[in-house]
């Protein structure tokens, strides 16, 4: 962005630290911190580890790049990840932007058929699936939530009058999609526990929640207000890696997805079954009952409305019941 404020990390400091410092001061999340860092230390180490970045050039990064395609057969959205650490690397921490187009070999991008499960297929796995495990599958189901997206919903995030959810979303952007009614019973039993340990930890002199740096700045007391919790939240408070202080975090996805893994097996579903499934299949849902392609983009929060075209492959097509328009003719 052309009004985005430029930084400079400490000099004086290792360039990894000096890395961290930039990505902290543009707030970018825990986990592409941790991935871009990883990439960023690959390229090092793949001219050798003692080569400072700044001695490398637009040349050495097409080589990076066109390797991890040609010789490690990496996804082209893997390819990416690692292209963006580097502009990353060179632009916001070096000042050093790369001359001209990086003409690296791309890694292809395969077009995917969405793994989707039918009427029967769901009821059997929701029948092998229980406790909150069970009440966050039916929010990726229900509301075609993305694993993260669910896994971090907060109590503000519920809208129960309008029975909507308001989601941030890829890009932090945010969207709202639908709840379902038959899901609103257990959600507000999740809320008034989440409101009990909450308590707990306030009297215990915790009750923190990580807040956007931003929004901690403007309201000081907020991230301890009910509304800014974790719908589902840890069991135990942990340090939070970058602010050192003890909190309450929200559970780790690793479990939803080994749960959903366990009940498609013991539902006998012989698909490749994953959160994300859960969420193909409330999309192609959605389709087959006539909702026009647009408002199903917005609900599922897609930038493009070729990615929501995928699920007209795979939704269940009645063409008996389609008239050819010369029928409505009189000739």
């Amino acid at each position: 962005m052309e009004n985005e404020p430029i930084f400079h990390p400490n000099p004086d400091i290792k360039l990894m630290n000096q890395v961290r410092e930039v990505l902290r001061y543009h707030h970018y999340a825990y986990r592409t911190e941790k991935s871009y860092c990883q990439w960023i230390l690959r390229y090092i180490h793949f001219f050798g580890g003692k080569t400072h970045p700044r001695q490398l050039s637009t040349h050495h990064v097409e080589r990076f790049l066109s390797d991890l395609s040609v010789n490690q057969s990496v996804a082209a959205s893997t390819q990416n990840q690692a292209f963006n650490a580097l502009l990353f690397l060179y632009n916001k921490v070096l000042d050093f932007p790369l001359d001209g187009k990086i003409q690296a070999i791309r890694s292809s991008r395969k077009p995917k058929i969405p793994t989707v499960l039918s009427k029967q297929e769901s009821q059997r796995f929701f029948a092998h699936i229980e406790g909150n495990h069970a009440l966050m599958a039916k929010l990726l189901y229900g509301s075609g939530l993305r694993l993260m997206e669910c896994i971090r919903l907060r109590v503000k995030d519920i809208d129960f009058d309008r029975k909507r959810l308001h989601i941030l979303g890829k890009g932090n952007k945010w969207r709202s999609t639908i709840l379902s009614d038959s899901i609103v019973p257990e959600l507000k039993i999740q809320i008034e526990r989440v409101r009990t340990l909450h308590q707990e930890d306030i009297n215990a002199g915790f009750g923190e929640v990580y807040m956007p740096v931003a929004l901690a700045r403007k309201y000081k007391n907020a991230s301890k207000e009910i509304q800014w919790q974790y719908v589902f939240p840890a069991r135990k408070r942990s340090i939070d890696p970058r602010s050192g202080r003890e909190r309450k975090h929200h559970v780790m996805e690793s479990g939803l997805q080994k749960a959903v893994k366990t009940a498609a097996r013991k539902a006998k579903i012989d698909k490749h079954v994953s959160c994300h499934t859960l969420r193909h299949s409330f999309a192609t849902s959605i389709l087959e009952s006539g909702i026009n392609i647009r408002i199903l983009q917005e609900l599922m929060g897609h930038a493009d409305v070729k990615t929501t075209e995928i699920y007209t492959h795979v939704m269940d097509k009645d063409i008996s019941k389609i008239h050819s328009p010369l029928e409505n003719l009189k000739i």
